[in-house]
């Protein structure tokens, strides 16, 4: 149990890394950027619904996906957007063709536009996916949508009161451990929360471990703490 042992110790950090910015939106990044200004829902709505988003999301991808969680929300359509746009990543996968000419920035805006809403057509996508879709392809970001999807993922999760955390070590972590481990990630996030881990083997970390949440990290590395102490070690002493 050592290691489950070394996160408990070190709590207090966990959660404050955890909760500094889990709550601030991102409505001024999402209604600032042009790109991300467009409401993809056509209908006018009777009354505005604020809607928060549940993991703070940075960059292009983060940026759009927390666009499109805020429409689907607003439309009731969550569950329905991430069924289609997980459909379109899978149909990249399958199609090597398709998934470099979204990659393919020369494509004329035009014609990657008129693609999009063919195929969204064709797929009976929904109106919010397809003019998302639009969007992306108006502004040439079609190439970030695999990791949109991986972010909307992560929000839609969020949503439903569940966290993906991915545990970085050197080796595999024993099932004790593990148990033990997400016993405490959910003492950090509070009830109600369901913490869902994946593994990832790294032995590059050297020792200890890194734990990933949404776009936070906690590193608890021995690759980290040998970096710190070699900058320490590099300062110069004042006398």
């Amino acid at each position: 149990m050592a290691m489950a042992g070394r996160i408990r110790s070190a709590l207090p950090h966990v959660r404050k890394a955890l909760s500094s910015d889990s709550r601030s939106a991102l409505y001024p990044a999402l209604t600032s950027n042009p790109e991300l200004s467009r409401n993809y829902a056509t209908a006018p709505a009777a009354k505005e619904k604020k809607v928060k988003v549940p993991v703070t999301m940075y960059g292009v991808s983060g940026n759009y996906a927390s666009a499109l969680y805020i429409a689907a929300v607003k439309a009731n359509a969550l569950e329905k957007v991430e069924s289609e746009i997980l459909d379109l990543i899978e149909a990249s996968k399958k199609s090597p063709k398709f998934s470099q000419f979204m990659k393919d920035l020369s494509v004329p805006t035009e014609t990657r536009v008129k693609a999009m809403s063919d195929i969204s057509s064709e797929a009976k996508f929904g109106e919010l996916t397809r003019n998302f879709l639009v969007v992306l392809a108006e502004n040439g970001r079609l190439k970030h949508v695999d990791a949109i999807a991986k972010r909307f993922a992560e929000l839609t999760m969020a949503h439903k009161g569940e966290l993906k955390a991915i545990v970085t070590t050197v080796i595999p972590i024993p099932p004790e451990e593990e148990k033990e481990l997400k016993e405490t990630l959910q003492e950090v996030m509070g009830k109600g929360k369901k913490v869902n881990i994946e593994q990832k083997i790294d032995p590059s970390i050297l020792g200890g471990l890194v734990i990933e949440f949404g776009q936070k990290v906690f590193d608890m590395s021995i690759r980290t703490r040998a970096r710190q102490m070699e900058r320490l070690l590099r300062e110069p002493i004042n006398f």
